[in-house]
């Protein structure tokens, strides 16, 4: 995940923090593409058929970001990560909608990766996952950071550990040891 503007992304980051506004409609160009890649890698991996396009995805993230009364991105790594996990949100609150409409219609399918392929066999494996990553989040931060880059922000092992500034053994035992964790929260197992 690269910007051609990294220095003027942390820089424009720090007045909308500051609390500029405008700082944050001079982000938006700057990061679009980015985000809309991330919003599209989240998409592959929503069930067929699914209502929301990317574009959507991020309009809608667009519309809450700019509802921020108080920002905490720190850098522009941070605001990535925090740009996903509204899109998480997003979708999760999409899924809520769509399962209450249908009760108990076609089920969800997010293979995060190949690595996770396990994941969507059941209805309600969207809303269990954020619930297991706000637990794993609670547990050990580190621990959801990797799996929200590796897997939402389609990281590489590599950038997972240059993003933070751990090992990329590290990286991996982490990974390894989420797999089962997140297989066990969903499973009961």
């Amino acid at each position: 995940m690269s910007s051609d503007h990294p220095g003027e992304i942390s820089q424009l980051l720090a007045h909308w923090r500051a609390g500029d506004r405008a700082a944050f409609d001079r982000i938006v160009p700057l990061v679009y593409d980015e985000l809309h890649q991330i919003a599209s890698g989240l998409m592959r991996r929503e069930r067929d058929g699914h209502t929301l396009q990317p574009t959507a995805l991020l309009h809608e993230l667009y519309f809450r970001l700019a509802q921020q009364r108080q920002v905490g991105v720190a850098d522009r790594g941070h605001f990535f990560t925090f740009a996903a996990k509204l899109m998480r949100m997003i979708l999760v609150d999409h899924a809520r909608g769509h399962q209450a409409q249908r009760r108990g219609g076609n089920a969800i399918r997010i293979p995060l990766s190949e690595e996770l392929a396990w994941l969507g066999e059941q209805d309600s494996d969207l809303l269990d996952l954020d619930r297991a990553l706000d637990r794993l989040a609670e547990l050990d931060p580190r621990k959801a950071q990797i799996i929200e880059f590796r897997f939402f922000l389609a990281f590489t092992v590599e950038e997972v550990a240059e993003a933070l500034n751990i090992s990329k053994a590290t990286v991996d035992r982490d990974l390894k040891f989420i797999r089962g964790w997140l297989y066990r929260e969903l499973h009961g197992t």
